[in-house]
């Protein structure tokens, strides 16, 4: 069972959509509601969900805060359902640490698998080694980075292509072999997106940021 939170203040919304997933779930994807960002972001403290789904045009506390304050202690999933489609709003969604964006007005089925994509990914980790760097460590097992003998705090996209990185050290990886290892391969990430995640996640490593470096024309590489 997963379970979900959505946050969003159109009543009929909130209503198709926890009727759709139990339906379509049975049972397994079970939605809790709340109709305002304070009440969200407190349910989200409260209780452990497996994907948070978050309007951005919210009373008392919209989507985007949320999400960054959410950021501060989880690496849940976080999905935004907007009708905000301008780039300014999705780079910056996806700056603070969101997974994926589905825009209004959208279609039920397409939004379940979505989650489910979303979820699925998530949940794909596996014990293994700890991958090095360096003075860089990323423990897989526990999600913990040591970069210079500090522990590092970073967003999941961060830790996400960090990870990825490490475990194709020295090998150059595509933009679009980054995005569609990240994202999935329907998505329309912009690559600026990707982009500013490593500008971001270098900024984190401090003096470890050398280890991750561009390759024009070509991708990036993580290189001792």
């Amino acid at each position: 069972m997963y379970k979900i939170l959505l946050v969003e203040d159109d009543k009929n919304i909130r209503e198709m959509v926890v009727e759709y997933f139990s339906n379509k779930g049975k049972g397994n994807f079970p939605v809790s509601v709340a109709a305002n960002g304070e009440i969200g972001l407190q349910m989200a403290y409260e209780n452990p969900y497996d994907l948070l789904l978050l309007d951005v045009n919210l009373p008392k506390m919209d989507g985007f805060s949320i999400c960054k304050e959410v950021r501060r202690y989880s690496d849940v999933p976080i999905m935004f359902i907007t009708a905000r489609v301008n780039e300014e709003d999705v780079l910056n969604g996806y700056a603070l640490g969101c997974d994926d964006y589905i825009i209004k007005p959208f279609a039920l089925p397409v939004l379940f698998e979505k989650v489910k994509a979303l979820i699925k990914r998530s949940k794909g980790l596996v014990r293994s080694s700890v991958l090095t760097a360096g003075t860089l460590t990323l423990n897989p097992n526990n999600g913990i980075v040591i970069s210079d003998g500090d522990e590092v705090d970073l967003t999941a996209k961060e830790y996400k292509i960090l990870k990825f990185l490490l475990e194709n050290k020295n090998i150059v990886i595509s933009r679009t072999k980054l995005i569609d290892k990240l994202w999935g391969y329907d998505s329309n990430v912009d690559i600026r997106v990707l982009d500013t995640h490593i500008k971001n996640l270098r900024k984190a490593l401090k003096d470890n940021s050398k280890l991750i470096k561009t390759v024009i024309g070509r991708g990036y590489k993580i290189e001792e």
